[in-house]
């Protein structure tokens, strides 16, 4: 068995190894199937292909795929093109799927993510199979996961049954690096122990019914690549801007040089401010989030950042060569966790968390839409964003403050989709400036938005509108006929700008 011995430990398990197509063969028609996975990394690679090649031709084939977040391999886009899919969830970022949701040709459930596993130990939702990837089986049988946890440890142990894919490209370094803790059932469980960014608190694998395992699948392959781009001129204008916040937040004393823990969700955007970091004075930063991408690593190469604990390491193509290659400089500064314990609630409150999210388009009373583009059309999800949003320190959305050569204003007078509503979000950011909104009366924050966030070729547009909403009143003024009116103006148009002489 050579290297296998290292990889299955545990001698019972060892005559359980078949094909992908074996396993693939196993799974039934309205089956619910819970994939490893969490923004491309750490997903499972073998087994959904076999399954597609294998259904091809079989029509009324539907099985539900429930995961972490995003899947890599292209899975997500030939389960698309199959047509085997019933319903998708929590979160997903793949175009092909993209477009097959938005026509109707299957189901999406837009979940927060520390949700996602909550329903499933409560018997809301339940897994037929759960099919993850893992780095080792131990002695004792525990499955220690790859470069992401997401939802395999309530996968594994509310699903029927379990196939493991062993990834020999995945090093065995991994080992030792997650921390896997299960809250038990809400009205039982006591308070989650967790105080500060480096604790571990669980255990280092997943702890399974062996009996539950019903194959082993070997596979080689790395994770698919990030697609974040590197940081260019407005990204970085606008990390200027957040650390000029947070350098007024250490002057007046709530903050210290070392800020609070940091959280960046997935994108290229929040990725690139955080990556501004580097040109800062702060230092000996903590990490909480749900995903490190480049430019955390590039804070620990800088060191700038001591310590990051994550549910999902997502890097690019280069990034992930450099950091596996020299992986002992980084084990002991980094803890990986399950999605619901990185994303919940209890843990971003007591913590402090400094949060840092992307937008689609905010609207001049500081609502966030982060999720469906012209309030219809799903982008990827919301992701772990609300969970961090409602509960942490402060809650930042960042954006650029047009698109589409500017075409579209990332700010206008009502988000044609609310997902972070006024009440959750602390400070916006443009390359235009920041605005922030605690403690501001909802009559307060819109000139400070319009005047520091907004494009300049829409400030004079937005002011109009506010001025004629203020003849009508309200708490929140509003002109509801012509509240989502620049939405269709670029529907109708390809533009949301108005003609020069309606302004006047």
């Amino acid at each position: 068995m050579g290297n296998y011995e290292e990889r299955i430990r545990n001698e019972q398990l060892r005559d359980r190894v078949v094909t992908a197509e074996e396993a693939a063969s196993w799974i039934e028609n309205g089956m619910t199937l819970g994939l490893s996975g969490f923004t491309r990394a750490g997903d499972v690679k073998a087994v959904p292909f076999a399954l597609v090649n294998r259904v091809r031709e079989e029509e009324n084939f539907k099985v539900n795929v429930y995961t972490g977040a995003s899947l890599g391999s292209d899975v997500d886009k030939l389960f698309a093109e199959a047509g085997i899919l019933d319903k998708r969830l929590p979160f997903q970022a793949d175009p092909t799927m993209r477009k097959g949701i938005n026509k109707g040709d299957f189901l999406f459930v837009d979940q927060h993510l520390s949700h996602t596993s909550e329903l499933i130990r409560s018997n809301v939702m339940n897994v037929d199979v759960a099919i993850l990837e893992a780095v080792s089986i131990t002695e004792d049988g525990m499955v220690i996961p790859t470069t992401s946890i997401g939802n395999s440890l309530s996968f594994a142990l509310n699903a029927k049954s379990i196939i493991i894919e062993l990834n020999m490209s995945q090093s065995l370094q991994l080992e030792g690096l997650h921390d896997l803790y299960e809250p038990g059932k809400q009205g039982d469980r006591l308070p989650i122990p967790l105080t500060k960014s480096n604790d571990r608190i669980g255990t280092i694998g997943i702890p399974v019914d062996m009996n539950k395992i019903k194959g082993i699948v070997f596979t080689d392959q790395l994770d698919s690549p990030s697609t974040i781009v590197p940081p260019d001129e407005d990204t970085a204008i606008m990390a200027g801007h957040l650390i000029d916040f947070l350098r007024q937040e250490v002057e007046v004393g709530r903050l210290t040089n070392k800020l609070a823990p940091l959280q960046s969700g997935i994108g290229s955007v929040a990725n690139a401010v955080l990556h501004g970091m580097l040109d800062s004075d702060f230092e000996g930063l903590e990490v909480y989030s749900e995903v490190l991408q480049d430019a955390v690593f590039d804070l620990m190469d800088a060191g700038k950042v001591d310590f990051a604990s994550c549910c999902s390491i997502t890097l690019s193509e280069e990034k992930m060569k450099n950091v596996f290659a020299n992986f002992d400089q980084y084990r002991d500064k980094l803890l990986m966790r399950p999605q619901e314990i990185s994303n919940h609630p209890e843990i971003i409150r007591r913590l402090g968390l400094i949060s840092i999210n992307t937008a689609l388009e905010f609207d001049i009373y500081g609502n966030v839409n982060s999720t469906h583009v012209l309030g219809s059309k799903m982008m990827n999800g919301i992701g772990g964003s609300g969970d961090f949003a409602r509960n942490a320190r402060l809650a930042i959305f960042v954006t650029k403050s047009i698109a589409k050569d500017g075409a579209i204003s990332s700010i206008v007078p009502f988000v044609s989709h609310v997902d972070h509503t006024e009440h959750d979000v602390d400070v916006v950011v443009t390359e235009q400036g920041y605005a922030d909104l605690r403690g501001l009366a909802p009559r307060e924050r819109v000139e400070l938005i319009i005047q520091n966030c907004a494009h300049p070729m829409y400030r004079k547009q937005l002011l109009a509108y506010y001025e004629e909403a203020k003849t009508r009143g309200g708490q929140t003024p509003h002109i509801l006929e012509k509240a989502l009116s620049w939405h269709i103006n670029f529907a109708e148009n390809g533009t949301m700008l108005e003609k020069v002489e309606e302004l006047v």
